[in-house]
């Protein structure tokens, strides 16, 4: 059986210390990645590899070269430009035997995997192909799968929200592949495993089973996972070697290494060859020094990963941190939990480095110095910027001018040149401030607007499909709370952003890594103002003229939102008889806690029944949310009005397929399925 080693990747998230290399050659315990990864294939006898490369091809091409001092024939395949995680393996088909299975794993994760247990699954599975699995406590940023008794796929989502985790078992990207996969694609284009392949060959029916593997696996996603697997592996919880020339109750320590009889070795620790440790030092515990260090008098080192050729000064304290290659650290430093301190940084006497920050390569902090802020990108911000709905925060607090620019800055600029971006907002003055200054950035990055001003949520969405923007801004209050700002990034098709993308904004975000472009390109604003008539022309084409039946009698409460200006023409139109409540355009009243919407709903139930209408509607959140009131009183919302609803479609529209959040009752979709209509799970 061959291999393929997946290498082509950034590393973005581990940088600094990706910046001017690959992270399959980023080390663990002084060996790079992709090198336990090909201890771990000659352990199972899998010696021929084809590695695919991308980001800086060439200097992993160097490291390995043809693969022969570690035991293994490498083969190579470049992509000039990304094909995807399976687009590139694609590529490479050339270097596989087509006659038999191969494994594919990440070179930019550690694991110890028992690939033969795996591999016998798969041939007693009689499987196209096998996902190796395994189960996490937090799966966010994972592909989540979930298997049968049999061990057969039966769903997967990839980077699921909370409400969405339906399992704790993750895709690990190392799958084995049976050679017909590759009928499923054509060379040159681009393609995903998780995102083209996989739910292709689901949707078919093809035998796709995961395999749940036992053993250690660890992504290397983040500077913090970094860290630990270093700590994971120098204290035996992953079966791989580590190479040292003598160790001894779990210290590691190179040929020509020099330890002062006053310095204290923690264990476990890792010390590289020709590395020096002078008195009174303290060197530990999960503690990794690069070959050819210095650490002088009185320095303190703990639970820190130290790349090779660095100087540690006397009475430097580093704890929990990562230094890169060749840094020089003069005395009396402080580098604090979580920092970075990039390749070949110069940190002068007596600095701080605050927690969390990060020095990108080739900085000199001048003596005396407090580095509060990552340098030259920031992260100032933790954990993710995107809720369930977008980006919220309190507004002008949080939700700032300044973080707008930014926010739309970074936005745009994951985005093609000249894209079109159609911005809307509700009718407060928060949100009209905050989505000026997102123009204003948009415009910054060179992408177009086409603003619709105040506009009701559903336009917004007709509009960006039939525009041909390639996405768009809403800015209006959060649902339940009128202090928080909610800022929604869509996609081109008026939908929420991909997790993936949401990912690309974040990192932008927090590197502050925008397009700078000339000031001949920047963006234009375009003025949209026929996009309720195309709602309404589009709302008729596609329902017909309504037949000839007894008029039904609607009481309608708009909920002080826009649609009050447009929605009662339309019901004239299919000839319903219609009484507006609250149909006028103020934000400010319009209900957003459960108890304000009680309070309307209670009042549209009394207005229906003493008028004898046939039924009442509340609209909410502009729009995008309903609570329907029958003849009778009865009040449907959520799950309720979600079955009354498909169980209208599924009698007069039997042929139908009905799109439900992931978060929707099973029963629910068992019964629908009955009737005969299709179900589409789509993210909540």
């Amino acid at each position: 059986m061959k291999a393929v080693v997946m290498a082509g990747g950034e590393g973005s998230r581990l940088r600094p210390i990706t910046s001017n290399r690959p992270k399959p050659l980023v080390p663990i315990c002084n060996a790079p990645i992709m090198e336990h990864i090909l201890t771990l294939l000659k352990r199972y006898e899998i010696t021929e590899v084809v590695s695919t490369l991308h980001y800086l091809a060439d200097e992993i091409q160097g490291y390995f070269g043809d693969g022969s001092d570690f035991g293994v024939q490498m083969d190579y395949s470049i992509e000039d430009t990304p094909l995807g995680t399976a687009g590139s393996v694609k590529k490479a088909e050339n270097l596989l035997r087509s006659t038999e299975p191969f494994l594919i794993v990440s070179g930019d994760a550690l694991t110890d995997c028992n690939l033969a247990k795996a591999i016998e699954f798969h041939k007693s599975k009689g499987s196209l192909a096998t996902l190796i699995l395994y189960r996490v406590p937090t799966p966010l940023d994972f592909g989540v799968v979930i298997t049968d008794d049999d061990g057969r796929v039966v769903r997967f989502l990839e980077k699921p929200g909370w409400s969405e985790v339906f399992s704790d078992t993750v895709n690990t990207g190392m799958y084995i592949l049976e050679p017909e996969i590759f009928d499923y694609m054509e060379q040159g284009k681009n393609y995903d495993w998780s995102g083209d392949i996989f739910p292709r060959l689901l949707e078919e029916g093809k035998p796709m089973f995961g395999y749940v593997m036992e053993e250690y696996w660890c992504d290397v996603g983040s500077i913090i996972q970094y860290r630990e697997a270093q700590e994971h592996l120098m204290s035996g919880r992953v079966d791989l070697p580590i190479n040292c020339e003598s160790h001894s109750n779990n210290t590691y320590i190179g040929s020509n290494s020099s330890v002062d009889e006053t310095a204290s070795i923690v264990p476990p620790v890792v010390i590289g060859r020709n590395c020096k440790i002078k008195r009174g030092a303290r060197i530990g515990p999960y503690t990794v020094l690069g070959d050819n260090t210095l650490v002088e008098e009185e320095a303190t080192v703990e639970r820190s990963v130290v790349w090779d050729s660095a100087y540690i000064g006397a009475a430097v304290s580093v704890r929990s941190a990562v230094v890169g290659s060749r840094v020089t650290i003069k005395r009396d430093c402080i580098i604090s939990e979580d920092a970075v301190v990039g390749d070949r940084c110069l940190i002068d006497v007596g600095c701080t480095v605050r927690p969390r920050i990060k020095l990108w390569p080739d900085k000199i902090i001048e003596r005396g110095s407090t580095v509060t802020m990552s340098l030259v990108w920031g992260n100032k911000w933790r954990g993710n910027l995107f809720r369930e709905l977008g980006v919220a925060g309190l507004s002008n607090i949080e939700i700032t001018p300044d973080f707008a620019c930014r926010l739309g800055a970074a936005y745009g600029s994951c985005l093609s040149p000249r894209s079109r971006i159609v911005t809307s907002r509700d009718s407060t003055r928060s949100s009209r401030m905050i989505k000026r200054a997102i123009i204003a950035s948009l415009l910054s990055v060179g992408c177009d607007i086409l603003d619709l001003r105040s506009a009701a949520l559903p336009v917004a969405r007709h509009f960006i499909r039939t525009s041909g923007a390639s996405g768009a801004v809403n800015v209006r209050k959060l649902p339940g709370n009128s202090r928080v700002t909610l800022v929604e990034l869509l996609d081109r098709n008026g939908g929420y952003l991909s997790r993936s993308m949401e990912r690309k904004v974040e990192t932008a975000f927090f590197r502050e890594d925008y397009k700078r472009i000339d000031s001949e390109d920047l963006g234009v604003i375009e003025y949209a103002s026929l996009a309720v008539e195309g709602y309404q022309t589009d709302f008729f084409r596609l329902i017909g003229q309504p037949s000839a039946r007894r008029k039904l009698r609607v009481v309608c409460d708009y909920g002080f939102s826009s649609l009050a200006t447009f929605y009662p023409a339309m019901l004239a139109q299919l000839g319903v008889e219609s009484i507006s409540l609250n149909g006028f355009n103020d934000a400010k009243k319009a209900p957003r806690t459960n108890e304000e919407i009680s309070t309307h709903v209670e009042n549209l139930k009394s207005v229906v029944g003493n008028l004898g209408y046939d039924i009442g509607v509340l609209f909410t959140e502009e729009g995008e949310r309903l609570a329907v009131v029958d003849e009778r009183g009865e009040v449907l919302v959520g799950n309720n009005l979600l079955a009354a609803l498909s169980v209208l479609v599924a009698q007069t529209h039997p042929e139908a397929t009905i799109a439900m959040s992931i978060t929707a009752p099973t029963l629910l979709e068992e019964a629908l399925r009955k009737t005969g209509v299709g179900i589409l799970r789509t993210k909540s």
